[in-house]
């Protein structure tokens, strides 16, 4: 038997037993061969190398590399703009801006720190840098739209009338898309409808149930999620209003929204219920739970959060299309309440309608137009955060006022139990023959 005091050191191999000493300063313990002759004991604890970093906090030195790199890396951006190169333009600037900042700052916290701080320093800035970026984005288009349209945004009428007695020319006073909000809520109403019971289904099978074709549905799914928009108005288009109800309506415009909606729910939902952990669908079954009644009470509630988080990103993609509707909707300027008879103009069918006019009034209506889109989606994306609740294992103030009303009819009905006179044992006349031999 040979001792070694370094972990990282070769064992050695006696009698078909891989023997690893502890180190003098830990009692010696008893190793015993395993079932296939061969027995390893590992260290207990193995400590940490280098000091731990706090990840949480930023010292004033921190601060410093940072702001520092910023500054010093508009400075040289400034100077290769200004002096040193013949460089113009302010996206170009902006870029060498950035990448100087980048590379100065983990200059300066290699001064300092180790190769792997460096690296969680960089990469830090990188995820923030994105995240600024994209929410940069979201603000600038919805200003932009804002700025644009505030002229016609800020009549009330824009918002309770039609276009039917309005032209091109009149003033922003008079008309309104009244019509387009109205044809929206109908159209992603009747999409939701078809869309959310199939994608979770789909979702449900994919995951509960499986086999050989859950493969081939996965797939398909997948490649729906790049069908080009145009190409589902063209579908429902041949399909559906050639051959079914020759005519341009609002729920042949669903049909072409649900096509574009479906893949994105289902995809979504599927990544949802892989990440229901398997140990509560087991404790379900073990308590004789059916698959049925486990996927409706157990799987689903606890995926509630995510299901709702992909009926968004499907209502955010079908609301917002404009190809498919305009070859199934049709372009009107009245009220159509009726989704099967007659065209139903929907907001970004609106909003291009508008933005196509040469009339500043009409651009103005649109980018107006594109505005309430935006804050309808906002609307939606609140109501169903409300409805989707909070996340598993949190209750809200009414949940946890139901489950102690339960909980206290569960008690009741046991005690009641417990409290009733037991019935009395029935007992066998003597001429009854033991039918036991």
């Amino acid at each position: 038997m040979t001792t070694t005091e370094n972990w990282n050191a070769p064992t050695l191999l006696v009698d078909d037993i891989t023997v690893v000493a502890t180190p003098a300063e830990r009692p010696e313990q008893p190793v015993a061969p395993a079932a296939d002759g061969h027995t390893s004991l590992p260290p207990e604890d193995r400590g940490e190398i280098g000091p731990r970093r706090d990840l949480s906090q930023t010292t004033s030195e921190d601060r410093f590399n940072l702001w520092g790199a910023l500054v010093a890396g508009m400075a040289l951006a400034l100077l290769l703009f200004g002096w040193f190169a013949p460089l113009t333009g302010e996206v170009g600037w902006a870029v060498v801006a950035f990448l100087s900042f980048i590379g100065i700052y983990a200059l300066l916290v290699s001064l300092r720190s180790n190769r792997q701080t460096v690296a969680d320093r960089v990469m830090t800035v990188l995820f923030v840098s994105s995240g600024l970026v994209l929410f940069a984005s979201l603000v600038f288009v919805f200003v932009f739209a804002f700025v644009r349209g505030a002229s016609a945004v800020t009549h009330v009428n824009f918002f309770g009338q039609t276009m039917e007695f309005a032209g091109p020319l009149d003033p922003l006073s008079k008309g309104g898309i009244l019509h387009a909000i109205v044809g929206t809520l109908i159209q992603i109403a009747i999409a939701l409808a078809i869309t959310v019971p199939l994608g979770v289904a789909t979702a449900v099978f994919l995951n509960e149930i499986g086999g050989r074709f859950a493969r081939f549905v996965r797939t398909i799914a997948d490649a729906m999620t790049a069908l080009p928009s145009i190409v589902a108005g063209l579908f429902v288009y041949s399909a559906i209003i050639t051959f079914v109800t020759h005519q341009r309506s609002g729920f042949a415009a669903s049909l072409a929204i649900t096509v574009m909606m479906l893949p994105i729910v289902i995809r979504a939902s599927d990544v949802v219920l892989r990440l229901v952990a398997g140990n509560l669908r087991e404790a379900s079954y073990a308590l004789g739970s059916t698959r049925w009644r486990t996927v409706w009470h157990v799987v689903l509630p606890t995926a509630r959060s995510g299901l709702v988080t992909a009926v968004i990103l499907g209502t955010a993609r079908g609301i917002g299309e404009t190809s498919p509707v305009l070859l199934t909707s049709g372009v009107t300027a009245v009220m159509n309440l009726n989704p099967f008879s007659g065209p139903m103009i929907s907001l970004p069918l609106q909003v291009f309608d508008f933005v196509k006019s040469p009339e500043p009034n009409m651009i103005a209506r649109g980018f107006g137009t594109a505005v309430v889109l935006i804050l309808l989606v906002l609307a939606l994306f609140f109501a169903a955060r409300v409805l989707g609740g909070k996340a598993p294992g949190q209750q809200s103030a009414g949940s946890r006022r139901r489950t102690a009303e339960a909980s206290h009819r569960d008690l009741m009905r046991i005690e009641t139990a417990a409290a009733a006179p037991s019935p009395s044992p029935i007992s066998l006349s003597t001429d009854q023959k033991d039918p036991t031999p």
